[in-house]
């Protein structure tokens, strides 16, 4: 009797994922209502036959499910959107975000709730303006849908339809007076989206609405954000403005600089800006000349350049090229954005490949050691650094002596260089055991202490070989 039930359920469940109609009342027609009612509200892998038929487009199932079956349209449960699990989704959130602008209508002339939100505080509004549906997004508006309900994040609609470059549903929102200057959690503004994903025709017409240059929590501008994303149209409409200041203009120059080295391996074009930005700060009043800072070996000692002629012969030293890029970065961004340690680990990880193992782990301590200065214990990006570091031990180990690919030779690991990371893996575990006691103890959660424990050990067996 229970292995008829289970069948049943995921009978029902399929033809409604399939759209099979006629198969769905095979199982379901003249059943009594209560297992009727089972069978429509029971989760196969999270999700009921409404909800799985709504993100499928299955109209004459979901009009079946509600209008005969009596299906609940606000019963929530789990589905997947691109390769990502959504928890807690309602039937109108998922049709919103899929686009089936039909079911949409049903789902609300049958009592869904056009403001619910899935665990994350996602509404179906939202949704839809992630994927760029733009009837669904003005058909939930006119029945009520709030166009300020922001994510958990703090990340609202008009910000996704931003990062997502909907010019007509940001045109949308903003002509029903969506807050064009509202902060996500970590500071950041519909402007800084812009910035981020490249639209300069969203970006113009925020502008218009009244948008502002704020600092988002990194301490970043969207002008800045444009520079390190590589966005060039934007970063030249930005510092065109006459409310940009000379030194912001700079700045963005010579981070876009960087970016182009690093990020789009474009030596030339990385000169070009920093000999405009060299330009703005030397050839005008009054001149802007670069901090002096104390050199750091792992940057192999170098400095950033102040004259043109010695910018020219950087053409001649890529090498020399990608520190500059890394101290320009670190200079502008500071320690706390992720992309000052993440180029930082990057060019190391390309040293290793090219078997220069010494300026790789020199330039991976260095992060490292940022990394631990600046962010709480057991922080993801720490750990993943410590991680890397046993995995490259692990391999030198492996490999030392031995001629790998294009005839490299893996050299012998220094203790001294194991012993350093081990004991900086060491200081990690102790500091995150100190934050978790002084945390109440429903709110403990030893995961990332237990990981990084297992670093640790895992260094220690390789520092015991």
């Amino acid at each position: 009797m229970l292995a008829t039930a289970m069948d049943n359920k995921e009978n029902v469940f399929n033809a409604a994922r399939d759209g099979n109609l006629v198969v769905l009342k095979r199982y379901i027609s003249g059943r009594p209502q209560n297992e009727t009612e089972m069978l429509v509200t029971a989760k196969t892998g999270g999700a009921t036959p409404l909800l799985i038929a709504c993100r499928n487009g299955h109209f004459d199932v979901v009009q079946y499910l509600i209008k005969r079956c009596h299906a609940d349209v606000e019963q929530p449960g789990s589905v997947i959107f691109d390769g990502e699990t959504i928890e807690g989704a309602p039937p109108l959130w998922c049709a919103s975000a899929a686009g089936h602008t039909s079911i949409v209508k049903l789902l609300v002339q049958h009592g869904a709730k056009v403001n619910s939100t899935t665990k994350t505080n996602s509404t179906p509004l939202r949704a839809a303006c992630f994927d760029g549906h733009y009837e669904i997004v003005k058909y939930l508006v006119s029945h009520g849908a709030d166009i300020e309900v922001a994510n958990r994040h703090g990340h609202t609609c008009l910000m996704i339809a931003c990062y997502k470059g909907h010019y007509k549903i940001a045109q949308y929102l903003l002509s029903l007076k969506a807050d064009v200057n509202r902060r996500s959690v970590k500071g950041n503004t519909a402007l800084h989206d812009c910035a981020e994903s490249g639209s300069l025709e969203i970006l113009q017409l925020l502008l218009q609405h009244g948008a502002t240059m704020d600092v988002d929590s990194y301490g970043m501008t969207p002008l800045l954000a444009a520079s390190v994303t590589g966005h060039l149209p934007i970063v030249e409409h930005l510092i065109s403005l006459p409310f940009v200041k000379r030194e912001d203009r700079i700045a963005a120059l010579e981070l876009l600089g960087a970016t182009y080295v690093d990020k789009k391996r474009d030596m030339l074009g990385a000169l070009s800006f920093w000999k405009r930005a060299m330009e703005d700060r030397y050839n005008n009043s009054p001149v802007l000349p670069k901090p002096v800072r104390e050199p750091v070996p792992a940057y192999d000692f170098g400095q950033e350049v102040n004259d043109l002629g010695a910018l020219d012969e950087l053409v001649m030293d890529p090498d020399e090229m990608r520190m500059q890029a890394l101290l320009i970065r670190e200079r502008i961004l500071g320690p706390v954005h992720p992309d000052t340690s993440y180029y930082i680990r990057f060019r190391g990880a390309v040293y290793a490949d090219s078997g220069r193992f010494d300026r790789c782990i020199e330039l991976w301590t260095y992060a490292l050691s940022m990394q631990q200065n600046i962010l709480e214990p057991l922080n993801p990006m720490t750990q993943s650094s410590l991680l890397s570091f046993a995995e490259l031990f692990s391999f030198m180990l492996g490999e030392a002596g031995r001629p790998i690919t294009r005839g490299r030779i893996v050299p012998p690991i220094e203790t001294s260089d194991m012993l350093i990371i081990f004991k900086k893996s060491i200081r990690e575990v102790q500091y995150g055991q100190r934050m978790l006691e002084q945390m109440p103890t429903h709110e403990r959660d030893s995961t990332a202490l237990n990981r990084a424990l297992v670093i640790s050990l895992h260094l220690a067996c390789l520092l015991a070989r």
